[in-house]
């Protein structure tokens, strides 16, 4: 991979962002600007750690933002919650958008133990072959 966006686990979580912005400009919830304004920070806080991991050259950094972004899923999936409990009609949208949240939450932590996997192999001695 050459850039943070051939990662499947960013390209969801770009389409989980833009979904969050396209549902905080409903009417109603528009003005419900502590609400929009939390799950669009920890939405983008989601796809950024992604991308500014990617972009680390140690792997235990790139492991530091990759941690970040499972707790900012669970922010958004938590706050889509509210979404659903308080304004009935957007219920429908925010449990498919949850449904994505999800979905990337386990691409996330597929991209982290992969990421773990290398740090263990670089931390593997060779085998001497003279033993």
């Amino acid at each position: 991979m050459r850039s943070f966006e051939d990662l499947e686990a960013w390209r969801v979580a770009r389409q989980v962002v833009n979904a969050v912005y396209a549902l905080s400009r409903e009417p109603g919830l528009a003005r419900d600007f502590g609400l929009c304004g939390q799950v669009q920070r920890a939405a983008v806080s989601m796809m950024s750690n992604v991308a500014e991991g990617f972009e680390r050259l140690h792997l235990q950094e790139k492991l530091q933002f990759y941690n970040i972004a499972p707790g900012s899923s669970a922010e958004v999936r938590s706050l889509l919650y509210v979404v659903e409990d308080n304004y009935p009609s957007l219920a429908a949208r925010s449990a498919v958008m949850r449904q994505e949240v999800i979905r990337t939450g386990k691409l996330l932590t597929g991209l982290i133990q992969s990421t773990q996997q290398r740090r263990q192999s670089q931390k593997t001695p060779y085998a001497n072959p003279n033993s």
